[in-house]
């Protein structure tokens, strides 16, 4: 694969990701509805709601990486961006197949595990994959695309990456963290999770590189929480009575990240203790 679509490219991950993929050697191709800023490889202004748009702006390259979509579940009416979601994603997975291409990277959410964690709590952290529980209808059109991977990668052959991103920061965000120290309730509803978007960025392009078959979903989270307390700490605060894995480290996340180190070589490289 030496020529890759990345839809979404003018965002956050977007401009992470086509960083990393260029200076990896791939030829790089932005596929968004609004230019970027600064333009670092060829830009093809797209309507992914046009499956045609779409397939034509695709056209020529080997794989994709879909990163666009609505990022703020509560920005929009529900039923909107639930059809955005949902449609823009079966657009590029079906333009993807029609292209025959072998690989397709996307954006999951860490909202499908059940964030913001309140009516159904789980067990023992931390969580993993196997924890399914949408509560919002953002989180529902990422599951609802999770299965449309599953299906594709059926009916086609070609393997689909699934990356359930925790909440992205990039190095600026980083100072505000303080203002989160005093209460641990203000970022318990994701688990005190995030990530930095350079690595995200390293996910998308090891979703690419990974030696996988068939479609797989992956949490993709920074190495630690966002809370100088401890995990021990913290849940007993804020979800007494759930089990904490005692060989977690004491500020290691609670988002589980084993499998994508395992299957993917993910190994977060960014924090914002640093």
């Amino acid at each position: 694969m030496k020529t890759i679509a990345v839809t979404g490219g003018s965002g956050k991950a977007g401009r992470a990701t086509i960083a990393e993929l260029l200076s990896a050697g791939y030829t790089v191709r932005n596929l968004d509805i609004t230019a970027p800023a600064v333009r670092t490889c060829d830009f093809y202004k797209t309507d992914l709601n046009q499956l045609g748009e779409t397939i034509e702006s695709m056209h020529g390259c080997d794989a994709v990486v879909h990163l666009a979509a609505n990022p703020d579940p509560t920005g929009r009416s529900e039923q909107v961006m639930f059809m955005h979601n949902t449609g823009s994603t079966y657009n590029v997975f079906r333009a993807a197949q029609i292209l025959g291409m072998p690989r397709v990277v996307w954006a999951s959410s860490e909202t499908v595990l059940g964030l913001p964690f309140e009516r159904r709590i789980p067990p023992q952290f931390p969580v993993t994959e196997s924890t399914i529980a949408p509560e919002s209808s953002y989180a529902l059109s990422k599951l609802v695309s999770e299965e449309m991977a599953r299906q594709f990668a059926s009916w086609s052959g070609a393997t689909y990456v699934g990356l359930r991103f925790s909440n992205l920061m990039e190095p600026h965000d980083y100072p505000r963290f303080a203002d989160w120290q005093a209460d641990p309730h203000i970022r318990k509803g994701n688990l005190w999770g995030y990530v930095d978007s350079r690595d995200v960025a390293q996910s998308c392009r090891r979703g690419l590189e990974a030696s996988l078959t068939g479609a797989e979903v992956f949490v993709i989270a920074a190495g630690d929480t966002v809370m100088h307390q401890s995990n021990a700490e913290l849940v007993a605060q804020c979800f007494p009575g759930v089990q904490l894995d005692p060989a977690l480290g004491a500020n290691e996340t609670l988002l589980s990240i084993a499998k994508a180190r395992h299957m993917l070589g993910y190994n977060p490289q960014h924090s914002w203790r640093a």
